[in-house]
């Protein structure tokens, strides 16, 4: 009896422990279907083009969504991306105005994979782009600019400055941010920027703006086309002031120019520091005839270097200031520093002879602004 029961309680073990192998076994004990890997197939896999703006197709085959982009500014591919698993790709090339051959690619990613097609663009003329915006200085590359021709409003480079009377230099315009009974102090329209001072209400009201003031550029070359206003009593400034100011003069003033009315068409170049301010006669400055420079276009520019400044007008060298290595006493131009345009109306200089004011309302016109770097 005690060895049938043996028996029984071994056979019983037995099945329950095949039970349980056969569950594992149905659990996992086959390998899960893999997924299907991904694969890019491209035709064809190269595209050549003259120097002229073209285009070519390239089918595109995949098992997965697809996304497709070139690293090259003059290479450009549509659709950038589909969960079409067979489609066709467009890649245009901009025209090639340099006088070499120029190669890039449009990637593709599918997945885990990733495939390439290679651009190939034949050699231009030598001519110059024309939509290229070049320093009159050699060596330089165009970092900022606004031309003032997108939209009808300053772009998020620019802010607003908003102080009362005789903030400084005793001026006596008040600048806002706003319009003031409907009349705008800053209009963007025609491809310019206007920065408008007028008279309401018995108070006078300007413009007054700044270009990337929490970031500015150090060494540069720096320019705009401006058209100045008339009349005794405006003061218009095309200028720089340091990004990190803690007092002045010690870090420093660059104007690139100013111009008072009631000395017509003669415009200014000026540094401040330490070492040479206006306040004790001995700021680093040059005045030079500008025929026109009242109710017509004219080019203000300025470069700067850690050794020296240099300052332009129409092309022409005006200023010229070489660092004496003194130090920040008088070089405290090793800062970056951010760019000023304002209308000024009297003041300490602007309202030195009086103002007229007949002669409001009055217009800054500006055409561009433009920042080049090494």
């Amino acid at each position: 009896m005690f060895f049938k029961n043996l028996l029984q309680r071994f056979f019983l073990c037995g099945v329950l422990l095949s039970g349980v192998m056969l569950s594992l076994a149905a659990c996992g004990g086959e390998d899960e279907p893999e997924a299907p890997q991904t694969n890019i197939t491209v035709s064809p896999e190269s595209v050549n083009f003259k120097a002229e703006s073209s285009s070519a197709t390239v089918k595109l085959s995949t098992n997965h969504e697809w996304s497709a982009y070139s690293e090259e500014e003059w290479i450009h591919v549509s659709p950038e991306s589909s969960v079409d698993h067979n489609a066709t790709i467009t890649i245009s090339v901009d025209k090639n105005f340099v006088a070499e051959k120029r190669e890039g690619s449009v990637n593709i990613m599918s997945g885990t994979a990733r495939a390439s097609i290679k651009v190939v663009q034949e050699a231009g003329d030598g001519s110059e782009d024309p939509n290229v915006i070049k320093c009159p200085l050699d060596g330089y590359k165009l970092v900022w600019n606004d031309e003032f021709d997108k939209g009808n409003t300053l772009s998020s480079d620019w802010v607003h400055e908003v102080k009362s009377d005789h903030w400084v230099n005793n001026e006596l315009q008040n600048y806002v941010n706003h319009e003031i009974d409907g009349k705008p102090v800053t209009t963007v329209s025609n491809g310019t920027l206007k920065i408008n001072c007028f008279k309401n209400n018995g108070k006078v009201y300007s413009g007054r703006v700044y270009a990337k003031k929490s970031t500015g550029w150090k060494y540069a070359y720096v320019e705009a086309k401006i058209k100045l206003p008339s009349g005794k009593g405006t003061w218009p400034a095309f200028w720089m002031m340091p990004v990190n100011f803690t007092s002045w003069p010690h870090d420093g003033e660059i104007d690139i120019m100013e111009e008072v009315g009631y000395h017509k068409d003669y415009v200014s170049s000026s540094l401040h520091a330490d070492g040479h301010v206006h306040s004790n006669g001995t700021q680093v400055t040059k005045e030079v005839y500008c025929k026109g420079a009242e109710g017509e276009f004219h080019v203000y520019g300025m470069e700067w270097t850690g050794s020296y400044f240099q300052f332009y007008v129409d092309g022409a060298k005006t200023l010229y200031y070489k660092n004496p290595g003194t130090g920040v006493r008088d070089w405290p131009y090793d800062a970056p520093f951010y760019v000023i345009l304002n209308l000024a109306w009297g003041g300490d200089w602007g309202g030195s002879q009086g103002v007229d004011e007949s002669a409001l309302p009055a217009t800054m016109e500006v055409d561009y602004v433009r920042v080049f770097q090494k």
